[in-house]
């Protein structure tokens, strides 16, 4: 799974990076995870050139064997390439049940009749993705078909993600809608006590402060002390140890411009390290917040270089079915993250990194300002949620 959670980690920062270009004092938040599910669906039926294009922008080049041209035998879905039975694999690792945490991953295909979905295309999406197949009437009925499929979307996110589709987003002309709702509700591992959460300011970029719910709690904490950029790196498990929040703080002169110029594959991995990573008595203040965004990605995958697979033209989905001009005409995504006392409810370096090692007797960790966050599966190391928390 190795290289898979490297692919999920690039991926990620991309995607962050882009939505940030583009909304640089704005609050961020996503699933790569969820993201790289839909679109390895995709990949699933696509071909040649738009295949390689897909498979660039995933970072699946690390996943050797990751890719083969087409299927071979309809009853054997490993032969469609390593990466799509790995992703199988992680998929059902991560989707399992536990009483402390709710986790789950729906997928869900939508097409019209006159489409012809492969029958290997669908049994293979079901037994690799658990991505059952809707026949849907867009041309007569986009309307009814747009409130089945927000409908759907919501019974899978308890109700967090509601109008994942706005009105008139789905057209007559539309013939396949790929959809993916991934929701995430978790409980900490040490709960934050609400008598301790006191309102305080919050130091937003431009100098000017809003005031927060600040929660405030004293236990045993993995955390980490990056000299350059200054940060300071915690971590906070969920019950059951299954997945943790990470947090990226600025600490000192630093801010979160000079961390997120600084912040790439290498980075992260070296500032998240378990080598790096001490446990130890963590003074831990961090704001109550709740943030629920929704993208349209078309134009930050084309800028990524997946342009062929949104062409009319030039897109080549033929592993899926032998309709002509099929082509991937939106990505909406939608998420939703709610962190309070109780826990988490998410919908959708060079030479000179010195780690200090010789440490007060009680660190203080003061989440006072912007910072970046990322909710993992610990045993896998993927991310299945990733935002920036710009003001609360």
């Amino acid at each position: 799974m190795g290289s898979l959670s490297t692919a999920n980690v690039e991926f990620c920062l991309d995607v962050f990076k882009e939505l940030n270009s583009n909304n640089a004092g704005d609050n961020i938040f996503f699933s790569p995870l969820s993201l790289l599910y839909a679109l390895s669906m995709i990949l699933l039926g696509a071909r040649r050139n738009s295949a390689m294009q897909m498979e660039k922008v995933l970072h699946f080049s690390h996943v050797v064997g990751s890719l083969k041209p087409e299927f071979k035998d309809s009853s054997k879905c490993s032969q469609v390439g390593r990466i799509h039975s790995q992703l199988g694999a992680l998929f059902s690792q991560i989707n399992q049940a536990d009483s402390n945490s709710t986790l789950s991953i729906a997928n869900r295909l939508y097409g019209t009749k006159v489409m012809g979905f492969h029958q290997q295309y669908l049994n293979c999406s079901e037994k690799l993705y658990g991505a059952q197949q809707q026949t849907v009437d867009f041309k007569h009925s986009p309307e009814v078909t747009r409130k089945t499929i927000n409908a759907w979307v919501e019974s899978k996110t308890n109700g967090k993600v509601k109008d994942l589709f706005g009105k008139g987003t789905i057209d007559p002309s539309s013939v396949m809608v790929l959809v993916n709702a991934i929701y995430f509700k978790g409980q900490w591992q040490n709960k934050f006590q609400e008598r301790e959460t006191i309102k305080t300011p919050f130091q937003l970029s431009e100098g000017k402060s809003v005031i927060v719910e600040m929660m405030y709690q004293t236990g045993l904490f993995k955390l980490a002390f990056i000299k350059k950029p200054q940060i300071q790196v915690l971590e906070l498990p969920y019950v059951n140890n299954r997945l943790s929040m990470i947090i990226l703080l600025p600490v000192g002169t630093a801010n979160l411009e000079q961390l997120e110029k600084q912040l790439n594959l290498k980075t992260f991995q070296e500032w998240t390290s378990s080598s790096n990573m001490m446990e130890r008595e963590v003074e831990v203040h961090i704001p109550r917040f709740k943030l629920e965004i929704k993208y349209e990605l078309n134009s930050l995958l084309k800028s990524l270089g997946m342009t062929e697979i949104f062409d009319p033209i030039k897109a080549d989905l033929s592993g899926m079915s032998a309709a002509k001009n099929l082509y991937l005409s939106k990505v909406i995504h939608k998420s939703y993250v709610d962190v309070n006392e109780e826990g988490t409810e998410a919908a959708a370096a060079t030479g000179d990194i010195i780690v200090v090692k010789r440490l007060p007797i009680r660190a203080q960790f003061k989440a006072n300002h912007p910072f970046l966050f990322f909710i993992r599966h610990i045993r896998t190391n993927m991310i299945l949620f990733c935002g920036k928390l710009a003001s609360p």
